[in-house]
């Protein structure tokens, strides 16, 4: 039996990166639950993310605005927000916090 372990989202951050940072918390076939860590990032010019599986969202730490590519408006996201994305929703970080860290609960199931 494995030991069980109590950890704490936002400890352990990692280090201010010109990356995000993806961290998988939890996986199984239908369902995974990733820590994404960002420092000033956004999707590159011209680039969308069209997921095979739907996105659940949680805005836990710092602010970041999202487009969807068939809406004209920017979502602004604040701590506590958060966004359900159907699968093969196409949209794309505009903008995340650059003076502390965006942290994102992000859970993709089917």
């Amino acid at each position: 039996m494995a030991s069980i372990q109590k950890n704490n989202i936002l400890s352990r951050l990692p280090m201010k990166s010109n990356l995000e940072i993806f961290e998988t918390l939890a996986e199984n076939s239908n369902i995974k639950i990733e820590r994404i860590v960002s420092t000033g990032q956004s999707t590159p010019e011209n680039e969308w993310y069209d997921q095979k599986q739907s996105e659940w969202v949680l805005l836990l730490k710092g602010n970041a605005t999202v487009r969807f590519k068939n809406e004209r408006q920017l979502i602004s996201l604040t701590e506590g927000d958060y966004v359900n994305i159907p699968a093969h929703t196409q949209h794309r970080v505009e903008s995340t916090s650059s003076d502390t860290e965006t942290i994102w609960l992000a859970i993709h199931y089917r």
